[in-house]
């Protein structure tokens, strides 16, 4: 398994050929989802064998946005297919770094632990500091690809969705779900000052 090769071939692609709207799913999301993997995976003591896996996972999971951005993940795992068997990884790894990838298409069902893994990594902002940072530059991006019209619009979306969520890992839940409750209330705040103003 060369696993470095594999990651400068996607890395290299990312960084060259995604379109400059995507401000949010870029290099720097992948390489968030990437740590927050790596440190996710460390804490939920895997073994060494499945962190490359769940970080080759990590590395590809957003991929498809080469070509795409809905349904992405199916072609993100055609991508990963394509590339890994020039990498040296076998089918059933193949098939496990897809089931991770297939894992973080919302809404999330993650069936496996590493699965859970990568689903709680790609959504690690939601409980951290940088929080409104991040979310941001999602807005940015679907505001440029006309998928959103309004902040309001955009908190609103942001409120519903993170009620929803749930961090699957014992891991993700001490680390990130205190803050991640923090963020729901300034979101609903922000809401309620926006509609006093109106």
């Amino acid at each position: 398994m060369q696993f470095k090769q594999a990651e400068d071939f996607i890395t290299t692609k990312l960084k060259e050929e995604l379109s400059a709207n995507y401000t949010y799913h870029n290099i720097d999301h992948t390489n968030d989802v990437y740590q927050a993997a790596e440190n996710l995976g460390k804490q939920e003591n895997i073994s060494e064998a499945d962190m490359k896996l769940l970080l080759t996972a990590a590395l590809y999971h957003d991929s498809g946005f080469l070509k795409f951005s809905t349904g992405h993940e199916e072609e993100s795992c055609r991508i990963a297919a394509n590339a890994l068997r020039g990498y040296g990884y076998s089918e059933m790894d193949i098939n496990l770094i897809c089931g991770m990838i297939r894992a973080t298409r919302i809404p999330q069902s993650p069936k496996t632990h590493l699965e859970r893994i990568l689903a709680d990594a790609d959504l690690d902002y939601l409980g951290r500091d940088d929080f409104f940072e991040v979310g941001n530059r999602l807005f940015t991006e679907l505001h440029l690809l006309g998928k959103i019209a309004s902040k309001a619009e955009w908190d609103k979306l942001q409120l519903e969705f993170m009620q929803d969520h749930s961090y699957f890992t014992k891991t993700a839940i001490n680390l990130r779900q205190d803050k991640k409750a923090a963020n729901i209330a300034q979101i609903r705040i922000s809401l309620l000052t926006n509609h006093i103003a109106k």
